[in-house]
């Protein structure tokens, strides 16, 4: 079978130009100069790195005023960063106490991007309310951070309020992000009903809609399956005069496609975005070969990824993450075995995901000695380990019995920091009970209620409620 791509010789036209890189040899001078200045550049890290390790330490306390700006703001960034946001608060209200601080709009914009994230809306609001009382007057970045937090966790009567109140600020007027926003956050919470509306009012304020207005229109419809809605969405897009379909319009509508087996649908639209003359990216293959994968079609997997060689896309991780999970789930040993070296031999580094796919492969198929080899090749690597691999080799050592090498991972999980979620605990308690343990499998339960809380837990099978 072969795969077919209309309008597939645009690519030809485009060639790769390779350029070659020229290294000229440096003198010894030089290279005992880069040796120095190599030698302080890592001190110089280093010293920031434990300034910046010793502000976490401090953020609790009342007596650190005048602290070394560049540690108070990077640790800051990182705890924005890695949303970690009960850590940034706490450092920001030492940022706050510094002799040297000055309130900045920025800085409030990206705490409430995160809060958003992190669906905090009461401290968004509790931070803004700062905001004022440091005397700032807030900006359009400001008020759409807001409307996003408070619309993210589904307030979206709060969030028009907020817009309301933008209205009445001077310069600070709701712009086209604003509104994009909005409607982002109506996709994630259901909330189609109120597009309708939220057009209606850009419409009135004269606000054209941007290719990021329609592109999150369109994704939200097709991830709601909603695609009589998200067509004309596009049907809008292309008609429209300021907003043009790019890769990003081709990669939702294609997806809501293929992810419900809408597979002529998804072939059509590819092939109609070629002929508008949008070039597909590598998401777009990874759609493709995700979607004949769930159907089946590996064979058409494959060519998808004999296309993307031939017309000089690289396959990523991702690609082959996707590859090796499909073909793991159909039992289809030796071919996943021959992606995953063919993965390898191009220079690409399988993640903690392609282990877990190897990992839960092996297991279905009662290959305990591939899963071993597998642990072997993760010891002697620098992946970093997370938390859903752990839950899938600790279930696949249980399923055959194998207690201590599973406790041993259990506790190797909280040596690299890995924190043990529902699945952990009731795969382990599964086990335990399996094998007749139930004083251990007693003792895990109340380790669980006081990690997580409940002691409801989610099982790989379902709810089990304990």
């Amino acid at each position: 079978m072969e795969l077919h791509f209309a309008g597939a010789s645009y690519l030809m036209k485009e060639g790769i130009k390779r350029r070659g890189l020229i290294i000229k040899s440096s003198s010894s001078s030089t290279s005992q100069g880069l040796q120095k200045c190599s030698k302080k550049n890592l001190s110089r890290i280093l010293r920031t790195e434990a300034a910046i390790r010793g502000i976490h330490r401090k953020a609790n306390s009342e007596k650190y005023t005048n602290l070394w700006p560049k540690a108070v703001l990077k640790a800051l960034d990182d705890a924005i960063r890695d949303n970690r946001w009960d850590s940034a608060l706490k450092i920001f209200d030492l940022l706050r106490k510094q002799h040297w601080y000055e309130p900045r709009c920025h800085t409030y914009a990206k705490l409430l991007v995160m809060l958003g994230k992190c669906k905090q809306p009461s401290q968004a609001n509790l931070l803004f309310e700062i905001m004022l009382a440091d005397g700032l007057q807030p900006t359009v970045d400001v008020y759409t951070a807001l409307v996003n937090a408070y619309g993210l966790s589904g307030l979206l009567d709060e969030a028009l309020r907020t817009i309301d109140d933008m209205k009445s600020v001077s310069n600070c007027k709701p712009d086209v992000y604003t509104y994009s926003i909005l409607i982002k956050c109506c996709t994630k919470v259901r909330r189609f009903d109120m597009i309708e509306y939220i057009l209606a009012e850009m419409v009135y304020l004269g606000i054209e809609c941007s290719s990021v207005t329609y592109n999150t229109i369109i994704d939200g419809y097709g991830k709601a399956k909603l695609f009589e809605q998200m067509e004309c969405s596009l049907t809008d897009m292309i008609e429209n005069e300021t907003a043009f379909p790019d890769v990003f319009t081709l990669n939702s509508v294609i997806g809501s496609y293929g992810s419900c087996g809408k597979l002529e649908e998804m072939e059509k639209w590819f092939e109609e975005f070629q002929v508008m003359g949008i070039k597909p990216d590598v998401m777009t293959f990874n759609i493709l070969i995700k979607s004949y994968g769930r159907a089946g079609m590996y064979q058409k997997m494959e060519c998808v990824l004999d296309f993307m060689r031939n017309w000089f896309y690289s396959p990523t991780v991702v690609t082959y993450n996707i590859i090796i999970e499909t073909l793991g789930k159909a039992c289809l040993i030796k071919n996943m075995e021959q992606f995953f070296l063919q993965m390898k031999h191009e220079g690409v580094k399988p993640s903690s995901f392609t282990y877990c796919s190897l990992v839960s492969a092996y297991s279905r198929a009662a290959l305990m000695e591939n899963v071993d080899s597998i642990m072997r090749q993760v010891e002697n690597s620098d992946v970093v380990l997370d938390t859903p691999f752990f839950n899938c080799i600790i279930s696949a050592y249980g399923q055959v019995g194998d207690i201590e090498r599973m406790v041993a991972l259990f506790l190797e999980m909280k040596v690299r920091k890995c924190k043990p979620d529902y699945i952990t605990f009731s795969t382990m308690i599964q086990a335990y009970n399996s094998q007749g343990m139930t004083e251990a499998a007693m003792d895990l339960k109340t380790e669980m209620i006081t990690s997580c809380g409940t002691c409801t837990m989610i099982t790989s099978c379902g709810t089990c409620t304990i």
